[in-house]
């Protein structure tokens, strides 16, 4: 029952990360997690462990735990890895996935579509997310979905602190596209676009922009 609790605590955070609801640098006190939740202290250290563990908090001694603020380095390094594995995998996913795999995956993109139109930030934000893990659920991988989890929250913390505000690359219409590419079992075509896809939604990070900072007084040193 711990170990259940603890993953419940996992994934609530690990969601609230990925869809934008905790900013990098929050502060995760153990009290406030443990009366939400109901659980322990212990049972909330364990949880928060975890997370450090996937590099989405980091535990600072004397000071608690905090979500992670990667820098512009390692968020190229991520996107670098997401590049490296979802590359193969689009090969992987065209030569093996059958006519129902892609329907699933035309059905999630309609998903996504349809939280785009309706503004659900969270809801598209999941979905747009959760299309790189679907098709490696759907290739029956199920570590290399929980690789791409991992990596696709360490990404959506660099959104939160790197991302245009001008930045528009509409990932679902090249979902929607890379989708269609699947059906036509065209595989040099359909890694040329994975890659196209990723390196917009990296392009739509200001990596050289000065990151925020929670301290006051590096904040107004440079004032």
């Amino acid at each position: 029952m711990e170990s259940s609790n603890t993953g419940l605590i996992v994934q609530a955070l690990t969601h609230a990360i990925v869809e934008h609801r905790l900013l990098p640098g929050a502060k995760l006190a153990e009290q406030k997690l443990a009366d939400h939740f109901r659980v322990s202290r212990t049972l909330v250290r364990q949880a928060l462990y975890q997370l450090s563990q996937k590099r989405l908090i980091t535990l600072e001694p004397a000071r608690g735990a905090f979500v992670a603020s990667p820098s512009a380095d390692e968020a190229r390094q991520v996107f670098s890895v997401r590049r490296m594995l979802e590359l193969e995998m689009t090969r992987a996913f065209v030569r093996e996935a059958s006519d129902a795999d892609i329907d699933a995956l035309r059905e999630h993109v309609a998903r996504e579509q349809a939280a785009v139109k309706g503004d659900d930030v969270e809801g598209r934000t999941e979905l747009l997310s959760h299309f790189h893990v679907r098709m490696a659920e759907l290739l029956g991988n199920q570590v290399l979905a929980e690789v791409l989890r991992d990596l696709l929250a360490r990404c959506a913390i660099a959104t939160l602190m790197y991302q245009s505000s001008h930045a528009a690359h509409h990932s679902s219409d090249e979902h929607a596209e890379l989708v269609a590419c699947f059906a036509e079992r065209n595989v040099a075509r359909a890694v040329k676009l994975m890659k196209e896809h990723l390196d917009h939604v990296e392009q739509g990070l200001n990596l050289d922009r000065p990151v925020p900072t929670h301290d006051l007084g590096t904040a107004l040193a440079a004032a």
